[in-house]
């Protein structure tokens, strides 16, 4: 069965999101810091009149920081009742991909990433990686969204 997936950039690579888990993107403009949350926690947003949590995906995956430009997105993804945004260096495009099109990632991909990639898929010759939101938003440390 086929379904929409949001393919973001972090990096140089490209990851994909189900779309049905997927509720906007929205601009980057900035965050608040909170006091004390992980260093991969960007700080709080208010997007449409709710506060939401967001993950800096460049510092989640180890990558370097990075200025942010015109194209970077929060991917505001529902998670149960709580609102999480990501950030991604860009989030433009949305493709359909078959379910039995995504394999587990090779093994030295799943050992080393911390399980945050689940699955790999190459529609249209086109290499993405599904992502695990709950590994990749800790989401012990995300308490502070509001539905």
């Amino acid at each position: 069965m086929s379904a929409l997936h949001v393919v973001f950039k972090v990096g140089e690579v490209e990851y994909v999101l189900p779309a049905s888990e997927v509720v906007e993107l929205e601009s980057y403009t900035g965050a608040t810091r909170v006091p004390g949350a992980p260093p991969y926690v960007a700080g709080l947003v208010q997007i449409r009149g709710k506060v939401i949590a967001v993950v800096d995906l460049r510092a989640r995956f180890g990558l370097p920081p990075k200025e942010r430009t015109l194209d970077s997105r929060v991917i505001v993804v529902r998670h149960g009742t709580r609102l999480v945004g990501l950030l991604a260096d860009s989030a433009r495009d949305v493709v359909k991909i078959d379910s039995n099109e995504f394999r587990s990632p090779p093994e030295v991909v799943s050992d080393e990433t911390e399980g945050f990639v689940d699955s790999i898929a190459q529609p249209n010759r086109r290499l993405v990686m599904r992502v695990d939101f709950t590994k990749v938003i800790g989401r012990q440390e995300l308490t502070g969204s509001t539905p």
